[in-house]
């Protein structure tokens, strides 16, 4: 625990509050509209940062007002209460910062001493403004989730992999490679016990307010969200069954009896949000169910489901697979699943290479589209988190310009990424990665000038956390061993100090 002595150290901070409230105020009457387009994003990455840094300054404040018992001493029940008083913030965001300061602040002994963070890597790079409260939050959701029976020096290995793909990635980046993480630290697949997940299945109804509306909550299994996840792509994709909208096509979107013209003239003029489209594609194959007969003699409906899993996967039955609307779901369910419904199952190796399905038409097979599914996951735009489900098939090469219709030439893109890629100024290109790179075969992106000047070919892992992983374990191993370097090369105390079996200084 710290105390100000005197006039010293409130004087310091009194200059620093100071001169971050003229800064503020500098920037808030600062005229913008005269900043070239890349002045204006670097401003906007700087404030982030220094902003990112700020809030390791208020997980200190936390800590100390804690320490001190501050809260009693001013009346409080509990530091949230205190933060709620002073601050006049809500009390989701007291409790927010409060779990934040116990993962990622420095806290002391009764003698002073100070005690190691939680989560040290993260508290790290927060203090570097290198990533932001959403970060800290997917991290330490991932961590909560690993197993007690993993060894600490593993938890501590997968902390530091995580807070180092944090540096670099987005908040979803972390999320979507902590499946993998906790796949791999939990190798029989079970990222929660399978107790823990009949226990908390559910669907709960609200009762109906005062306009007759019900609110809904509750927990899917994976296996139920596989078979959900197909069904509402087509129901719900814009333009289909809006209640809204006379002309609106009803039914499923694939149907062959749906106008595709009507479809598509629909879909410009839906306005729904997408859980309003969800609402209404529920509401539809509900009335259809009911007046198909269905009901009274079978269980469900038969679904497809797109899983995608290695060969070592199945061949091993851990793990976790995934499905073309980007869930997952254990390997145990998904091959439950396959048992009971009619999926897709497409394999691929290592290497995530698909075959060659060449065609000289200018429509991709079905084939194709699943291969492309399996080997990429969603739309290939960069930092794009569009499930498959949500693209269509892209010649890399426009096929009106000689493009091939071979799977080695084509990709996946929604269709706000495809609108990017054309000939005019601002245009995005798009390649296959040439061998001998890291990511040999995969789509690459090519920005515009004004995007890049240099135009770096950039890649989507949204899609494939693997890589994501792969990558932070790298940068972890290459920064543990900077550090270990740095300690070596550091020189000996006055006296001399602990060293090694051979003289040489002790690395701890």
């Amino acid at each position: 625990m710290s105390s100000i002595d005197g006039g010293g150290v409130a004087g310091q901070v009194e200059a620093r509050l100071t001169a971050i409230a003229d800064a503020v105020a500098g920037l808030c009457d600062a005229d913008l509209t005269g900043l070239a387009d890349a002045e204006l994003t670097d401003t906007m990455a700087r404030l982030e940062k220094s902003l990112r840094q700020a809030a390791a300054v208020g997980h200190k404040l936390i800590v100390e007002a804690v320490e001190r018992s501050l809260p009693g001493k001013l009346g409080h029940r509990s530091v949230n209460k205190l933060l709620v008083g002073v601050l006049r913030i809500s009390a989701a965001d007291a409790s927010a910062r409060v779990t934040a300061a116990k993962s990622l602040g420095t806290w002391h002994a009764i003698s002073g001493e100070s005690l190691p963070a939680d989560l040290p890597e993260t508290a790290a790079a927060q203090r570097d403004g290198d990533i932001g409260a959403d970060h800290c939050r997917a991290v330490r959701e991932v961590i909560r989730k690993i197993p007690y029976a993993v060894p600490a020096s593993d938890v501590e290995a997968a902390e530091q992999i995580l807070a180092e793909l944090a540096r670099a990635g987005t908040p979803e980046d972390v999320e979507n490679a902590g499946h993998e993480l906790l796949a791999h630290l939990n190798p029989d697949g079970n990222l929660a016990d399978d107790r823990d997940r009949k226990r908390l299945r559910g669907i709960r109804f609200g009762r109906q307010d005062k306009d007759l509306m019900t609110p809904i909550s509750g927990h899917l299994d994976p296996e139920t969200r596989a078979l959900l996840e197909p069904i509402l792509a087509k129901w719900a994709r814009p333009g289909m069954n809006n209640p809204d909208d006379p002309e609106s096509p009803t039914g499923d979107a694939e149907h062959p009896n749906v106008d595709r013209d009507r479809l598509a003239a629909a879909a410009g003029r839906d306005t729904r949000t997408a859980a309003q489209r969800n609402h209404d594609a529920v509401k539809e194959a509900l009335r259809t169910l009911l007046g198909s007969g269905v009901v009274g003699s079978h269980r469900g409906l038969p679904a497809t489901a797109i899983i995608t899993m290695t060969l070592d996967q199945l061949e091993r039955a851990t793990g976790v697979a995934t499905t073309a609307s980007g869930g997952i779901l254990p390997i145990r369910d998904a091959l439950k699943l396959a048992e009971q419904a009619h999926p897709v199952l497409v394999l691929f190796d290592h290497n995530g290479r698909p075959l060659h399905l060449g065609r000289t038409k200018r429509l991709a097979t079905a084939d194709q589209r699943l291969a492309l599914i399996a080997a990429e996951g969603g739309c290939t735009g960069p930092g794009c988190a569009a499930p498959a489900t949500l693209t269509a098939t892209h010649h890399k090469r426009d096929y009106a310009k000689g493009g091939r219709t071979d799977i080695g030439d084509l990709t996946l893109a929604c269709d706000c990424c495809h609108a990017l890629v054309h000939d005019g100024p601002g245009g995005w290109k798009t390649r296959t990665a040439p061998e001998g790179t890291e990511y040999a075969g995969r789509t690459e992106w090519i920005p515009p000038p004004h995007i890049d000047p240099e135009q770096k070919p950039r890649i989507n892992h949204r899609h494939h956390p693997k890589e994501l992983l792969d990558r932070a374990r790298r940068k972890a191993q290459a920064r543990r061993e900077a550090d270990a370097r740095r300690r070596h090369k550091q020189p000996k105390p006055p006296g001399g100090g602990p060293t090694g079996s051979d003289g040489s200084d002790a690395v701890p």
